[in-house]
């Protein structure tokens, strides 16, 4: 774990890439299987399934009785734990609905938007050693807000066959269409494109590993929308004298278990706190059962000692974090300075673990520095804003002759022509 004292701003662009993966050679592995999924369907899902998650599944789509037995294996607590944070996180996003408000830009001229659920979404929820029924409720709650018809849900089996039951319950709760038990790059061909049982859809939300980020990609390419560009999921901490050691390295670990490809990083102004958070990260690691994953994820932290938090703040902007914990006794004022983030945490008692399962934001965000230019997932990310305009025989003898003016300006005379008739009659 190394300290690095002071960089000049000229080092900042080297000492704040991303661990970076080769993906080219994932792409032609990956287009194989999208086409083969393409041409034939259900088929080749079950080929698919079989080859890489060891399971032989003759329906992939859950039953009901599925969904009852999963609701039983469910501890009362746990189910407890999901219906708050679905409570939190309903009432965070349906805040964001938007009213319609009509506009009359001129006399005899109004002008209004209106916002128009996405009528097909497909849900990617990875399983395995970390099964994200927590990413449901993310995504399948500001579904359901936004009025899609459709919720298709896909996540890969166990080698019995089945999902994990928090998955069915948490998918039940939230209002999903149909969950199928399909994984991998072959979960994505078949939201993507459509099989003889899975729904085609309009676009993907969803994590997964480099072959289903890798998959997502190139299926957008083809005019499937997609949430957002993805990576390895990241934090950088801003902290000074008033933080909690422990806190702070509890919210590095947390983060850095998510992969062994995720990045974790430590911004401060004093070298103290640095190193107390170093002492803490190693008495906590040592009892982790993620330990390993842990580890090498620290391998590419970066522990970032400043002369002050206004440069701590310049460089937190130049990262541009998925998740940033400002970790201050002024947090609230130094937030206001940050304008490059996918999610922040203000103070030493919000924990990113917080926004992951249950504080009501959403915690699917933009990794890999796009938090310059994307936000995370909202409400907005499952609707499509549609315009509208109506104009009055007042109304388009008060503009038409500027638009006649400018369509003939642009020597598109059939533009002229749609208002010269109008204003002749």
């Amino acid at each position: 774990m190394k300290i690095i004292k002071y960089p000049a701003k000229t080092q900042w662009p080297e000492l704040l890439k991303r661990p970076v993966i080769d993906t080219s050679y994932l792409e032609e592995t990956v287009t194989k299987i999208l086409v083969d999924v393409k041409l034939n369907g259900d088929a080749t899902v079950k080929k698919y399934t079989s080859q890489f998650d060891g399971s032989a599944i003759e329906n992939a789509l859950v039953s009901i009785k599925e969904f009852d037995v999963a609701e039983k294996l469910c501890s009362n607590e746990l189910k407890a734990a999901i219906n708050l944070a679905k409570k939190n996180i309903e009432q965070f996003h349906i805040s964001q609905k938007e009213e319609v408000k009509i506009i009359e830009t001129t006399p005899g001229v109004k002008c209004w938007r209106n916002s128009i659920g996405i009528e097909k979404v497909g849900l990617y929820i990875p399983g395995g050693s970390a099964p994200l029924f927590s990413t449901i409720l993310m995504l399948g709650v500001p579904a359901t807000i936004a009025g899609c018809r459709e919720i298709i849900l896909c996540s890969p089996p166990d080698k019995n066959g089945n999902l994990n039951p928090a998955i069915l319950y948490t998918a039940k709760l939230v209002g999903v269409t149909k969950v199928f038990k399909i994984g991998g790059v072959q979960a994505i061909a078949a939201m993507a494109y459509g099989t003889e049982t899975v729904s085609k859809v309009f676009k993907i939300f969803g994590p997964g590993n480099q072959y289903v980020t890798c998959a997502k990609q190139l299926v957008n390419k083809n005019g499937i929308a997609i949430d957002m560009p993805a990576g390895p999921s990241e934090l950088a901490i801003l902290a000074d004298n008033s933080c909690a050691p422990a806190f702070v390295a509890a919210d590095l670990l947390s983060q850095a278990e998510h992969g062994e490809d995720s990045q974790v990083i430590l911004v401060s102004d004093n070298e103290t706190v640095i190193l107390e958070v170093i002492s803490e990260l190693k008495k906590q690691l040592s009892l982790l059962p993620r330990k390993d994953i842990c580890t090498k994820a620290l391998e590419n932290s970066k522990f970032i000692l400043l002369k002050n938090i206004n440069e701590a703040i310049d460089l937190i902007n130049e990262y541009a974090p998925e998740h940033l914990i400002i970790a201050c006794k002024n947090d609230e004022e130094l937030s206001d300075k940050i304008i490059n983030a996918g999610s922040v945490f203000l103070g030493n008692y919000s924990c990113e673990s917080a926004g992951d399962y249950a504080s009501g934001t959403n915690h699917t965000l933009p990794t890999n520095g796009y938090a310059k230019a994307y936000s995370g997932v909202s409400l907005d990310s499952f609707v499509k804003k549609i315009t509208y305009q109506k104009l009055t025989k007042k109304g388009i003898q008060t503009i038409g002759p500027a638009i006649e003016l400018m369509a003939e300006a642009e020597g598109l005379q059939a533009h002229k022509n749609a208002v010269t008739l109008r204003l002749k009659k």
